[in-house]
């Protein structure tokens, strides 16, 4: 199949989906501001007196620090940190030609993956990430995406992996830099991201704990915000792993449905606040506690990936989103406790 015929079908096989990155960003920003209000209804149970006090320390009410919080979660889908490089052109970019499709919009989502599907990764981390060779569901856009990339490499820089005749237009060195990052815990050498059909890239909690360390150090209210984008980790789609089957339109979904179907109810929320374990305020490792959302994701949301019923989104809709609002309760009460 020549590049302009994948194109074509990539362009068909998208027309009706909208963007592949889990959560719609502005459902990223919802879940966070619930959060916030349910540490607001509930100070006798969560650490809102100290999110207040924490809030008057950066110089905004609680209403401004959950807006900062929420938009920090939903950036993250724009991070422009991961560029796949030509086999043969070396010609580097962040998104695929067919990204106006919107099925993959930056290639920085395939971080956002957490494989309950598989066991232990490459890397020594529990569950892996995103990797086409360990993919046990898949469809039109896993396929047509590793046709499309096949041999493409992971930007490494000037004076790295190249194209034929050495051609390369680096534009970011997302081995030594990304995956670097996110490596937490982990081992990893470049040979692993020489050709796209079989990278496997890092998981999702190593992104969530690379980016609450860096909140330890810096008391950054929007670093913080960035961790919570791992309630992709309740997005069943990221557990089980795929691009594709109804990937896009569960997302859309979700969105147009949050209110409509009271996603957010907060009596579920207080319930999903006991299905996880809480953190220990000595420990600064949140990886339990995110590998505790992405286990009940995978274990409760599969029939979503083979059903567009709207009373099976209802039903995996009111488990994944409380768990989802409970997980970033969890997280901030934690990180109110390090301060």
């Amino acid at each position: 199949m020549t590049k302009q015929h994948l194109i074509a079908a990539l362009l068909i096989a998208s027309a009706a989906t909208s963007q592949a990155h889990a959560f719609s960003q502005e459902t990223h920003k919802r879940i966070v501001i619930d959060a916030v209000a349910y540490m607001q209804q509930n100070p006798n149970t969560t650490a809102y007196a100290e999110l207040k006090q924490y809030a008057q320390q950066n110089n905004m009410s609680v209403d401004i620090l959950a807006d900062l919080l929420g938009q920090s979660a939903y950036d993250v889908d724009d991070f422009e940190d991961t560029f796949f490089c030509g086999a043969i052109t070396g010609s580097c970019v962040q998104a695929p030609l067919w990204g106006a499709a919107k099925s993959i919009v930056k290639y920085t989502s395939y971080w956002h993956f957490q494989n309950h599907s598989q066991g232990a990764d490459v890397h020594g981390n529990d569950f892996g990430g995103y990797n086409y060779q360990k993919l046990t569901v898949w469809g039109d856009v896993d396929k047509l995406a590793a046709t499309w990339l096949k041999g493409d490499y992971l930007d490494d820089g000037q004076g790295g992996e190249t194209g034929w005749f050495n051609a390369d237009s680096s534009k970011y060195n997302s081995y030594g830099v990304t995956e670097r990052n996110y490596r937490i815990g982990s081992h990893s050498q470049y040979s692993m991201y020489d050709d796209f059909e079989d990278m496997p890239f890092q998981p999702l909690d190593n992104l969530g704990q690379y980016w609450y360390q860096s909140y330890l150090q810096s008391g950054n209210p929007q670093v913080l915000g960035f961790v919570f984008h791992t309630t992709d980790l309740l997005q069943p789609h990221h557990t089980w792993t795929t691009s594709a089957l109804n990937h896009s339109s569960w997302e859309g979904w979700v969105k147009d449905y949050y209110d409509q179907e009271q996603l957010n109810d907060m009596s579920l929320v207080r319930d999903a606040m006991d299905s996880f374990s809480a953190l220990d305020p000595q420990q600064q490792d949140i990886r339990p506690l995110l590998t505790q959302g992405g286990a009940f994701s995978y274990a409760q949301g599969g029939i979503i990936l083979n059903s567009e019923d709207h009373y099976d989104r209802v039903n995996t809709g009111r488990l994944v989103i409380p768990h989802a609002i409970a997980m970033v309760v969890h997280l901030l009460n934690h990180a109110m406790e390090q301060r």
